[in-house]
């Protein structure tokens, strides 16, 4: 669950990204750009949210919980510097804590056991109170949790329940931020980049090539500006 944790909340923060102009895009701008991500991530993601209607609501909702990763992203990478695109617009850890936590609760889940015939056992969590006395929903995706689509109204989470997604994506953060993987998180520093990323090695200081090469180049054009 880690690992899929991990990409799936590492993709909703690079949603965030260096727009080629020397500004920052917004790829969950609108509605239409939410649904194109849900749509590039819908194998990670139960059917039931993928399937769930949107609307301006769910798309502030989902932009409202990256800022809450983002700004423990921030905290996570930190003595370091967080990304540049975040500038002032950090939240305080406090507050970043809350709203993540109150996403994740926005719909209850119980564990349940799958165990096919031909396969391993799996435990996953689904929605609370679901027919028959057995809970509802299928198998969740990266983040644990199998949301459907009318369980986001009400509770802690009210106010960040716009979509079943926003659910999804803060247990998928929680995992991730509580996990092994975010000793590995580092912001990329290279020129114009402002994304985060997970360190392979030892000596990796860029999120890829390209922007180490950029960062080689600013760096030896500084030299020549000083020596000069």
């Amino acid at each position: 669950m880690t690992a899929a944790a991990s990409a799936l909340v590492l993709d909703l923060v690079l949603t965030v990204r260096h727009d080629g102009r020397g500004g920052v895009a917004d790829d969950l701008a609108d509605t239409e750009g939410l649904a194109a991500w849900i749509r590039d991530h819908a194998d990670g993601i139960d059917e039931a949210v993928v399937g769930a209607p949107l609307d301006e609501r769910a798309a502030v909702a989902v932009r409202d919980l990256r800022t809450a990763v983002r700004s423990l992203f921030a905290r996570a990478v930190s003595p370091g510097p967080p990304s540049r695109a975040d500038g002032s617009r950090l939240l305080p850890a406090g507050v970043a804590t809350a709203r993540l936590n109150a996403a994740a609760a926005a719909v209850p889940v119980v564990p349940v056991l799958r165990w096919p015939e031909d396969g391993e056992p799996v435990a996953d969590l689904v929605p609370a109170g679901g027919p028959g006395g057995v809970p509802g929903g299928s198998a969740g995706g990266p983040g644990g949790s199998g949301i459907g689509p009318g369980g986001s109204a009400g509770g802690p989470g009210d106010g960040l329940a716009g979509h079943p997604l926003t659910a999804v994506l803060a247990r998928a953060a929680i995992a991730f931020l509580a996990g092994p993987d975010r000793s590995r998180l580092r912001a990329c520093h290279a020129p114009r980049c402002v994304r985060y990323f997970l360190k392979d090695h030892p000596r990796q200081e860029w999120c890829k090539p390209a922007c180490g090469n950029r960062a080689r180049v600013a760096r030896h054009h500084e030299r020549h500006r000083t020596d000069g």
